[in-house]
């Protein structure tokens, strides 16, 4: 397939809505040429893990592996990320959530607990510090007679407390969500403005910590993204109701 020649200046999602898939493949294979070989191999590890796990799952109109590889390109890209561990995890940081069972099993761990089991097997294969990473954006498992909104709120909160470049890969990943609202249709489009917009205060704050590993001018570029994903929820939340 032929691509145009700004794909690499292309938004993202305008890729994907006039590309698909291997638009975005191809858009990530362009962000690796700014990596070593060893590097390139670790990373397209990762990605062929990923489409592995997800190979049947969906995002309302799109193969779930679209998410992924946007929250890896704009951390290579937008966040200017070098650290191959962290867009490693990043590739990844849905795997042990959606899919323990299967990653156990695949390195040999069918029967144990599944999600410790598949955290095991990412420290096996691509180190600890990555299975860290990602089970510092994995999801527990929540009270069901508390609001699981609000307990996803405060794990995110408490995780990303500790571990600043984990902050770095679930920021992207509220990107993709949060600004990205707009390309999806249906109930998903008022639930996910219901479920992301208290986050707005919280991704801000800890993106403005000294601590988190991002430049100022990649912060700043953070922020205006949170402010567009807060006008977004808004013009799906807020709208006064039609006179009759």
């Amino acid at each position: 397939m032929e691509f145009p020649a700004y794909l690499a200046t292309m938004p993202m999602h305008a890729i994907t809505e006039i590309h698909g898939e291997p638009g975005l493949l191809a858009r990530f294979r362009l962000e690796l040429r700014a990596f070593d070989e060893a590097a390139r191999g670790r990373l397209t590890e990762a990605l062929d893990l990923a489409a592995e796990l997800h190979r049947d799952d969906r995002r309302v109109r799109e193969p779930y592996l679209n998410h992924l590889l946007r929250v890896a390109i704009r951390m290579m890209h937008h966040y200017q990320v070098r650290d191959v561990d962290v867009i490693v995890a990043g590739l990844l940081h849905d795997a042990v959530e959606d899919h323990p069972d299967e990653l156990a099993a695949a390195g040999g761990h069918a029967g144990d607990d599944a999600t410790a089991a598949a955290l095991a097997v990412l420290a096996e294969r691509f180190g600890p510090r990555v299975a860290r990473l990602v089970a510092a954006v994995t999801n527990p498992a929540y009270d069901p007679e508390r609001d699981k909104h609000a307990q996803y709120r405060e794990h995110v909160a408490a995780s990303l407390d500790r571990e600043p470049w984990a902050r770095v890969i679930k920021i992207s990943d509220f990107t993709d969500n949060g600004v990205g609202v707009i390309h999806t249709v249906g109930p998903k489009v008022t639930s996910s403005a219901r479920k992301y917009r208290p986050l707005v205060p919280v991704y801000r704050e800890l993106v403005t910590r000294p601590d988190t590993p991002l430049s100022a001018p990649v912060k700043r570029h953070i922020l205006d993204q949170l402010d567009l994903a807060e006008e977004r929820f808004s013009a799906i939340l807020d709208q006064p109701a039609h006179p009759n």
